[in-house]
């Protein structure tokens, strides 16, 4: 198990996706990021789950738009390179069954939980554990499970449907997102709870 942690530190450290502390400091920003807008709290995610809180779609629009964009314009550049994975039909059903059931008793995503580990919370403390076992799970049984993680339907990217307009491509959905997040109304939630210890 040590081993296979640090050959993850060194794929990072030699295959060009820049060094272990370039890695650590966007971690970091992306932490204080998830702090400052209070996205670790369950309550963001419980108010988006009865939608009574756009603070996450919204959120999660914009940044996925801006980011897209960036990240088409240094894949161009040649200062970045991705891997497609192939896309397993079953394997996608079940994951975004289990990922949802996760989601919703826990209250965050998984990239929230690591911060709120660090502000104490022993929910979120339990969340990573499961998440841990549950990958360990995962690897130890995939030679018994594979079969059903089918069909597999190849590498699939949007862009592929647009030969030759990846620019255009991209921009219209990120544009398209960034309305939405725009349009979309702001609500925050606020735990009950919460209110009335306030009023107190």
């Amino acid at each position: 198990m040590i081993d296979r942690i640090i050959d993850m530190f060194d794929v990072v450290a030699e295959q060009e996706h820049g060094s272990i502390l370039k890695v650590l400091l966007i971690g970091f920003a992306f932490g204080a990021i998830i702090l400052y807008s209070r996205l670790d709290k369950f309550e963001k995610m419980a108010g988006f789950m009865i939608f009574e809180d756009t603070m996450v779609p919204r959120m999660a629009m914009t940044t996925v738009a801006l980011s897209s964009v960036g990240f088409y314009f240094l894949v161009q550049s040649g200062y970045a390179t991705y891997d497609i994975k192939p896309t397993l039909l079953g394997g996608l059903i079940i994951g975004a069954i289990l990922f949802g059931i996760g989601l919703v008793i826990l209250g965050k995503c998984p990239s929230a939980f690591l911060v709120s580990v660090s502000e104490g919370r022993i929910d979120a403390f339990i969340g990573v554990l499961g998440g841990m076992f549950g990958g360990l799970a995962f690897t130890l049984g995939y030679p018994y499970i594979k079969h059903i993680l089918g069909p597999d339907l190849g590498k699939i990217r949007l862009p592929d449907f647009f030969i030759g307009h990846g620019l255009v491509t991209v921009l219209t959905v990120s544009g398209i997102l960034l309305v939405i997040a725009f349009l979309l109304p702001t609500k925050e939630y606020e735990d009950p709870a919460d209110i009335h210890k306030i009023n107190k």
